[in-house]
């Protein structure tokens, strides 16, 4: 069976002045025509065609799109002999369904040259991109596609403020940038935009690009690689798709809590997997925020910034400090200037549905920093020895907490984290615990059995054991 053809034509970048004679030509000659998207100012020059915007709206993902573009243009073609399918811009710039239909067995392909938005953007920016070594790269694949490089970039198809705000984070020494947009349209846009504003000032629409002509530092792909990892999960797995800041919520408690077993356990590579694992959850959140318009995670890691810079004038101003007590007095001050001059009371912001170890502490450190408050550990080692002495007398929760809470309190006096401490006591006797295990299973003992004398031989065994190890103590 003869193979079909399909006669691909490009709609020039703008109106239909920028036709070319050959694209026109070939309109009049097929009958059986397909236009690519409706969304161009030159549509209308393709006349009466079949348009495949129903399948971006019904579609999950691009690549869905591009193939199910292709498997419609086959059929016809088959069916027809030969059809027309007209494109935004240039044939072969920048269009996914040309490449797949030039790589498919089923049809010949021929395509008719035509003007590019890359045209218009060189006239404008008074560019020669040859002599300039210009690359163009995709904005939805900025991070993996610019990696490394330091421009001069033309990043295309920046149609969207995900993209930009995708784009903006891949950099670290931001540059100015010119914004093109709608080139060669009534509405034509050309203006540079300061790095940090993109994804600010900037209305994306499918007609911008942006030009970047050198950055102090290359492109630094790994954070805007996970972003656009992240973005793809949403788009295409179902689990991901289904996620919520609410049931995301337990994962990050979880992760951050890792992060924390991480650290006690000493192993460098164990500490950036945790981390790596809790960074995805921030990426997680931002990508669920920016598609529901809210925020993005750039907005997240400027917001962090300015946040570290204004509370630490002594580093980024000329505040002057000597103590770390002097850095946490300012922090309060500046945070509570930032709340509009009043934070509410000594413990606004505390949250009470914090773990209660973390909650005890931040409520003694909040006193703290009123003067409420033992001048020195002395006199909390004796509260300690009071709470004790009044559980004795009576052994009841609320006696038991009171023990605790002065126990926090101690901590603080002796520049030890509670959490820290608790878990480490914890881990350790974890670890005991295990070897008393190993220790039973060599003797042929079940340990749920073993006697109480049998126990305590055990478990001084495993103290002996660990510390002529060096280890686990």
């Amino acid at each position: 069976m003869t193979a079909g053809r399909v006669v691909v034509v490009g709609l020039g970048p703008a109106g239909a002045d920028l036709v070319t004679a050959g694209t026109a030509s070939a309109i009049d000659r097929l009958e059986v025509r397909f236009l690519r998207t409706s969304r161009h100012p030159a549509a209308a020059v393709v006349g009466q065609a079949r348009c495949f915007d129903d399948l971006y709206e019904a579609a999950g993902e691009l690549d869905q799109v591009y193939s199910g573009i292709v498997e419609q243009l086959v059929a016809a073609a088959t069916g027809a002999g030969e059809v027309l399918y007209a494109v935004p811009g240039s044939p072969v710039v920048a269009e996914r369904t040309v490449e797949l239909l030039v790589a498919d067995p089923r049809v010949e392909v021929e395509i008719v040259p035509a003007l590019s938005f890359l045209d218009l953007a060189w006239a404008r920016l008074g560019v020669d991109p040859v002599a300039r070594g210009v690359r163009v790269v995709d904005g939805h694949r900025f991070g993996v596609e610019a990696a490394g490089q330091r421009g001069p970039l033309l990043v295309a198809q920046c149609d969207s403020r995900w993209v930009l705000s995708e784009v903006k984070l891949a950099v670290e020494d931001a540059p100015a940038v010119t914004v093109l947009q709608r080139l060669g349209l009534p509405d034509e846009l050309v203006a540079t935009v300061a790095w940090n504003d993109l994804d600010r000032e900037i209305v994306p629409d499918h007609l911008t690009s942006l030009w970047v002509p050198e950055m102090a530092a290359p492109v630094a792909g790994e954070l805007a690689q996970l972003s656009e990892i992240v973005r793809t999960l949403r788009e295409r797995c179902p689990w991901d798709r289904e996620q919520t800041h609410a049931s995301l919520a337990r994962f990050v408690l979880e992760e951050a809590y890792e992060v924390v077993e991480a650290i006690g356990g000493g192993d460098p590579a164990l500490l950036a997997e945790e981390l790596g694992d809790l960074l995805l959850q921030v990426f997680l959140h931002s990508a669920i925020a920016a598609q529901a318009g809210e925020f993005t995670v750039a907005e997240v890691a400027r917001g962090i910034s300015d946040k570290m810079v204004r509370r630490h004038p002594h580093v980024f101003g000329d505040v002057e400090v000597h103590t770390a007590a002097d850095v946490r007095q300012n922090w309060e001050r500046i945070k509570r200037a930032e709340k509009g001059g009043s934070s509410g009371g000594v413990l606004a912001g505390v949250d009470g549905s914090l773990p209660a170890l973390l909650y005890a502490a931040k409520l003694g450190k909040r006193a703290a920093g009123v003067g409420l408050d033992w001048p020195s550990a002395e006199p909390v080692f004796a509260k300690v020895d009071e709470e004790l002495a009044e559980l004795r007398a009576d052994a009841s929760a609320d006696e038991l907490g009171d023990v605790l809470f002065a126990v926090v309190n101690l901590a603080r006096h002796l520049g030890h984290d509670p959490e820290v401490a608790l878990r480490a006591a914890a881990g350790k006797f974890r670890r005991r615990l295990e070897l008393v295990e190993r220790l039973a299973a060599e003797r042929g003992v079940e340990l749920a059995g073993a006697g109480v004398a049998l126990l305590d031989e055990l478990w001084e065994e495993a103290k002996k054991t660990a510390y002529g190890h060096g280890g686990i103590r």
